[in-house]
């Protein structure tokens, strides 16, 4: 392609601009019109925009979308971008699939997968200072650093789902360092208000709790730049008996009071309390009702952030086609 256009991310296109672009191609599906005549509805994104449209069987782009367009293929394209009443759609110029020269040019096959606002490697190194800060017992503390430390590079990467909540890379630690930060609060505060509990709330292992609960999922999800899926383990397993067994793997090094070791790994598996949403046991002690709620609030809260964010029904409700399955209330007067 002459360099004669801007490269810029799909996510940053205005309304009818036209520009060179890196993208991925998530889906090609071969469909029918009304009248029987077959067409491809495909996909294409970046880290924060996806758009799909139809290529009609008579357009110039149908024999190379059947013959030679592939999902999960990175491709340059030059295209203008629509905003039309079927949604978001490109009008494709040239096409091709992306070549290692295109690094020269700032492609990364990274750009086309959502990112956590934030960055990962300060994420991990505050949820290493809580480690060492805040959980006073040393064995356990042991524990759960090594577990953090031993994964940090998928730690680093890993979305805390494949959609629905913090789906994105970075989006497990994001979420678990914001569940850990509530569970500090909760912690101390019905530690306080329940002062004459017995046996007391353990602070120590809410935490250790709120670190770990998740952490299955690194072994759950198989995470590619087209997408993520589950692992075998994920699909017959599931994340809460693989963390169970990643704290167990862990404390066999160490030498951990087995009642402290009884009740992590209680928190692990019952974190999700319902068996249809997973969970092997509720909730059966103080620590692990924290940190269920404080992981059921972060992630409810995330979906509802996004439904805000993304819904486009006019008013002041957004429509209930949502992960929630409910409208949102936006205000008197907005939409």
């Amino acid at each position: 392609m002459p360099r004669s256009l801007p490269t810029v991310a799909l996510a940053e296109m205005d309304p009818n601009q036209e520009a060179d672009l890196f993208v991925l191609m998530t889906s090609k599906e071969e469909l029918l019109t009304k009248t029987g005549k077959p067409y491809y509805r495909v996909s294409f994104r970046d880290g924060g925009r996806e758009v799909s449209f139809p290529i009609w069987d008579n357009s110039p782009w149908a024999a190379d979308c059947r013959d030679q367009w592939t999902p999960g293929v990175f491709y340059k394209l030059r295209a203008v971008y629509r905003e039309t009443n079927y949604g978001p759609q490109l009008d494709i110029r040239k096409i091709r699939e992306v070549a290692d020269a295109d690094a020269e040019d700032g492609f990364d096959p990274a750009m086309c997968r959502p990112q956590s606002r934030f960055d990962p490697s300060k994420m991990l190194d505050e949820l290493l200072d809580i480690i060492r800060s805040e959980i006073d017992d040393t064995a356990l503390k042991q524990l759960v650093e090594s577990i953090c430390t031993s994964h940090r590079e998928a730690f680093l990467h890993v979305p805390a789902a494949r959609q629905n909540h913090h789906a994105f890379v970075g989006g497990l630690l994001e979420h678990t360092l914001s569940v850990t930060r509530s569970c500090i609060y909760l912690a101390d505060k019905y530690a306080d208000y329940y002062a004459d509990m017995q046996p007391p709330l353990d602070r120590n292992l809410v935490i250790a709790g709120a670190i770990l609960h998740d952490i299955g999922k690194i072994r759950e999800l198989d995470c590619e730049p087209e997408g993520t899926s589950y692992t075998p383990a994920g699909s017959l397993i599931g994340h809460m008996l693989q963390g169970r067994d990643m704290v167990c793997e862990a404390a066999a090094q160490l030498d951990i009071d087995p009642d402290i070791l009884l009740r992590l790994e209680h928190v692990v598996i019952a974190h999700q309390r319902l068996p249809e949403w997973g969970a092997l046991k509720p909730p059966m002690t103080p620590e692990a009702l924290i940190v269920h709620y404080a992981d059921d609030l972060d992630a409810k809260y995330h979906m509802m952030y996004a439904v805000l964010r993304d819904d486009k029904n006019p008013g002041s409700l957004t429509s209930k086609k949502n992960v929630l399955m409910q409208q949102v209330f936006r205000g008197l007067g907005k939409g």
